[in-house]
């Protein structure tokens, strides 16, 4: 407890305190120790008590947010690794205690949260030498079924995973099978610590270099990074928040967009988090994985207080907004999470296609895009589409979950620009012969400026009304009225089990 308070840490207990309402949590499995026997003496016994506390696992049932949500919503099962025994390692009787807590949560369907700080498996079976040996039950604890008893909870229930301080081997595993990862800034994560790696052979490093957070978070890890386990506490309770119901209390920004949030300059960039913002109730933006797949935006939002997921092009990135390997990736997962728990989609669309080119290739472009066209006809959580600007062929139908026609509504704001690629390539391509037939070079760049002028034109959203590409071009100030009337047209489902087998990890 002085080293927690000299590295201003709290207690695994102290989190859960912090994360259940008041009085709502009830602890199961507080008197466990490590591999208790019953030739123990009365000093080895206290000695086991003080030193396997709980066997290192707090597990048990409370409620979150039941103050906005009410008790039946609220409920939540909780496991929490303490890293003040052993170094939050797993032994024997914690995997019978997280197994148990999970089968609750299995069978009451309740969502849960894991604080994952620990070392992983310990060695010696039960609380290590010199007490807790309690013979040799396995050589590799390969019958263990705590990472597929949380494996089966995969889109039956939200499940977050909280990490502060270091995470190694078997509880990283676990942590990783959550649909969400919330870490704190000291985070230091990987699949082996620092004795794994050095026992293979692979040199010496101490907890810190293993996984930082400089690492975890651009590639795509860490969906939420918290200042502290206070702050990471405070983002499990939000993140939950939104499978738990709508909220009864809401307010909305004006539904005037701001002047120019698009810029009159077509190629100009803009940023699409205040677009998401202006759309979304006020204060309930939560955008996951912000530092990675950056050309792709993934958020939870609220709309007249529902849940919504959004899927945006974020034309200020590196890729201008096309759909790069990662971005697929990271869109096609949000999308099953999202399908699972039956959250409407809302596709926010600007995208010149999908990212072309030989090194675009080396990132297995082929196999990552196909994942969203895959992703987008299997989900049927309805999908909103709304057109910002560049609807451009494969990239517009793989934001559309496969095909415009497949939405529940699909519209454009007057900037809407519908092409099946590039229209300055398309005009290269489609009239090369035509321009490479002009010797005079002024004359040649006169018609292919008219012409591409013609097919900008002709690539404006109003067209593509006129010809009922889109169900409608309309105001920017009615989307969030377009929006309300699409969840007033899908009411949240009720179901008794899961809609999908799993979710991706990845």
């Amino acid at each position: 407890m002085e080293r927690r308070r000299a590295h201003n840490r709290r207690t695994a207990r102290e989190n859960v305190a912090d994360l259940c309402d008041p009085d709502s949590f009830i602890e199961y499995g507080p008197l466990v120790t490590a591999g208790r026997m019953r030739s123990d003496t009365q000093e080895v016994l206290e000695e086991r008590i003080v030193r396997t506390s709980a066997d290192g696992m707090v597990i048990g049932v409370g409620q979150v947010n039941g103050d906005l949500f009410g008790p039946e919503a609220a409920r939540c099962a909780v496991v929490a690794y303490d890293y003040t025994v052993l170094a939050g390692t797993q032994g024997t009787k914690s995997h019978q205690k997280t197994d148990r807590m999970l089968r609750v949560a299995q069978h009451s369907k309740l969502p849960v949260v894991l604080f994952s700080e620990g070392g992983g498996g310990r060695t010696g079976g039960g609380s290590g030498p010199p007490i807790g040996s309690s013979g040799v039950t396995s050589l590799g604890g390969l019958s263990t079924r705590t990472w597929r008893e949380l494996g089966k909870l995969s889109g039956l229930v939200p499940i977050v995973g909280v990490n502060s301080g270091y995470c190694f081997a078997g509880n990283v595993v676990l942590l990783g099978a959550c649909d969400v990862i919330i870490a704190t800034q000291d985070s230091s994560m990987g699949i082996g610590g620092p004795a794994m790696i050095e026992g293979g052979g692979l040199g010496a490093y101490s907890p810190d270099e293993v996984g930082p957070v400089s690492i975890q978070e651009p590639t795509g890890v860490i969906d939420l990074l918290a200042e502290d386990e206070a702050d990471a506490v405070a983002l499990a309770k939000t993140y939950l928040s939104y499978f738990q119901g709508p909220l009864a209390s809401w307010t909305a920004h004006d539904p005037r967009p701001p002047p120019h949030i698009l810029p009159e300059t077509r190629r100009a960039v803009y940023d699409i988090r205040k677009v998401i913002e202006t759309l979304a109730d006020v204060g309930s933006v939560l955008e996951l994985r912000p530092r990675w797949a950056t050309s792709m935006i993934t958020a939870l939002i609220r709309i007249e207080g529902r849940t919504v997921g959004v899927i945006a092009n974020n034309c200020n990135s590196t890729s201008g907004g096309a759909i790069e390997s990662v971005g697929a990736d990271k869109a096609s997962r949000f999308m099953q999470l999202c399908d699972a728990f039956d959250i409407p989609l809302l596709s926010l669309i600007d995208t010149p296609g999908n990212m072309v080119g030989p090194e675009a290739e080396k990132t297995a472009l082929i196999r990552h895009c196909a994942r969203m066209y895959v992703a987008g006809a299997n989900i049927t959580t309805p999908v909103f589409n709304i057109v910002l600007r560049k609807a451009y062929g494969l990239g517009a139908i793989a934001m559309a979950a496969g095909s415009f026609d497949e939405t529940f509504f699909s519209v454009a704001w007057p900037t809407g620009e519908f092409a099946g690629m590039g229209l300055e390539g398309q005009i290269k391509l489609g009239r090369r012969g035509e321009l490479q037939a002009i010797e005079d070079i002024p004359a040649r760049r006169a018609l292919y400026d008219k012409w591409v002028a013609e097919a900008y034109n002709w690539a404006r959203a109003v067209n593509a009304g006129t010809v009922f590409e889109v169900d409608d071009v309309i105001d920017p100030a009615d989307s969030r009225r377009w929006l309300a009337m699409g969840l007033r047209a899908n009411p949240q489902p009720s179901r008794t089990g899961k809609k999908r087998a799993w979710i991706d990890t990845w």
